[in-house]
């Protein structure tokens, strides 16, 4: 398997057991169920579904909800659609209007439309089409549009307005109920559309924190997953100005580059990928690159150089992982798309440009508490010893996966081997690069720790004797939160025996 991990979106080509089954095999880590397009029941069919056919394969697979969002769409058009032709003046109204003899575009949407101004743009259907806003028809509840970019535009297409400032909450009534779906399927992560600030991410966490089943007190030995992780979206231009704020209160990201080559100039969206990434790795955040990473796919069984480059360079901008979104819900092609973005992701981890044991030299981050500050100078020196030892491994030991998320951002060029007791724990590091997930029987002390981590290793063929590997954990064990342990080791014959 790939180091870079894979988000495969589930929908109607997905369906029957064989292909999701023949999707792990071949590099599906993290499954999105998407909440725009399926119900609840819909979801749990889907999530079931994934979590046996993953035990049957021995695989941890992560499963991620996303939330639809305050998506703005026109309403219900003719089954033909509507023909808007270029100069042509249309209306945009809320209601209906049958005192108008001109074209009309239902917009079911009175809370944005106050906030549309003569002057602004409004691009449909992902950008196809173009409208400019010349004035308002007497009632606030309609505005008169000119036609830039003319087509055919059919019922329920996106609406994107770059620059307007729209007053709407980040989490919509259907996201609450649609959060709770995710909390009472045990899903793994949660992403949030269309981010602005990182007060969205709180809001979204206090909602699950709220209507969560049990406690949030942790105990010794218990599971310390109770709601979802939460993924921000990057696709607002508006989130690019609280960005580092929203990367340190998410528990992930992902660069969502449909809606953000819309909101923004195309030409900026590279640099802005960039950017995130570059700052979510140096915060030790995963980071998904996601939207039309393979987009011929969908009609094609063979990728376009162009897109193959594409997944190679995001790969190298340091993507935790690369989603597939079209084509693997709706495409002719789900598993070989996911077979050929593993193949990408191989060969980009084999170049000689690949930049593994990264960010050692950069400077602490002064705004952690004691024990993250810990964590990360640990992960540090982690790597940088297990370069200079030429260890053929480094294992840690992680209740939550923090501390192989933290040592994942450096890359490293060994393998990477996170052992937990708990399964939630080892899906949920299936979104982290370069992780391999392995549950092991509980310990209850220092020694069993260590000895559980070296044999996990050797009975998976990553360590043998005589081998040198790096231990890192947190000691004492029930002290949570914090990595203070690192250990230089060679594997001894009494390592391996049961």
């Amino acid at each position: 398997m790939p180091l870079t991990k894979i988000v495969c979106t589930l929908g109607p080509a997905t369906e029957r057991p064989a292909v999701i089954r023949a999707m792990l095999r071949a590099g599906m880590t993290v499954a999105r169920l998407n909440f725009s397009h399926s119900t609840a029941e819909e979801a749990e069919r889907c999530a079931t579904m994934v979590r046996r056919l993953a035990q049957e394969e021995g695989r941890y697979v992560a499963l991620m909800g996303d939330l639809q969002g305050p998506k703005i769409r026109v309403g219900e058009l003719p089954a033909e659609g509507l023909e808007l032709r270029t100069g042509q003046e249309v209306v945009l109204a809320t209601e209906p209007c049958p005192d108008v003899k001109g074209p009309v575009i239902p917009f079911p949407h009175p809370e944005v439309i106050e906030d549309i101004q003569p002057g602004d743009h409004l691009f449909l259907d992902d950008g196809a089409l173009e409208l400019e806003v010349i004035g308002r028809v007497s009632s606030s509840s309609r505005l008169r549009c000119r036609v830039l970019v003319g087509g055919v535009l059919t019922s329920h297409k996106g609406v994107n307005l770059p620059g307007t400032k729209l007053h709407i909450p980040a989490l919509t009534d259907k996201d609450r109920q649609d959060a709770l779906v995710a909390l009472r399927l045990g899903l793994d992560y949660l992403a949030l559309s269309f981010v602005r600030r990182a007060a969205d991410i709180l809001e979204l966490r206090e909602h699950l924190i709220a209507h969560c089943p049990v406690p949030l007190v942790r105990h010794v030995g218990e599971d310390p997953h109770k709601i979802p992780g939460i993924v921000a979206k990057i696709e607002k231009p508006e989130a690019l100005d609280d960005l580092e704020a929203i990367v340190r209160a998410a528990d992930a990201v992902m660069v969502a580059r449909g809606d953000l080559g819309v909101e923004l100039p195309p030409e900026r969206v590279p640099l802005i990928q960039k950017r995130v990434i570059h700052l979510c790795n140096r915060l030790g955040k995963p980071v998904i690159t996601a939207t039309q990473m393979l987009q011929s796919m969908i009609e094609q069984p063979r990728p376009t150089r162009a897109e193959a480059s594409d997944v190679a360079n995001a790969i190298l901008d340091g993507s935790d992982a690369v989603m597939l979104s079209g084509e693997t819900s709706v495409g002719k092609y789900p598993v070989e798309a996911v077979r050929m973005m593993a193949r990408i992701a191989e060969s980009v981890e084999r170049s000689e440009t690949f930049p593994y044991n990264q960010l050692l030299d950069i400077p602490l981050d002064k705004e952690q508490s004691n024990e993250a500050l810990i964590t990360s100078a640990i992960s540090q020196v982690t790597v940088a010893l297990s370069r200079a030892a030429r260890v053929d491994a480094i294992v840690t030991s992680t209740e939550s996966g923090r501390t192989a998320r933290m040592v994942a951002r450096h890359r490293p060029a060994v393998t990477l081997v996170g052992v937990t007791p708990f399964v939630s724990t080892a899906r949920r590091m299936q979104l982290m690069w370069g992780v391999v997930p392995v549950v092991v029987t509980p310990f209850e002390t220092t020694d069993e720790m260590l000895h559980s981590m070296i044999q996990a290793a050797c009975q998976r063929g990553y360590l043998s004797v005589g081998a040198n590997v790096v231990l890192t954990a947190g000691i004492p064990l029930e002290v949570h939160g914090v990595t203070n342990m690192v250990k230089l080791h060679t594997v001894r014959p009494e390592d391996v025996a049961s």
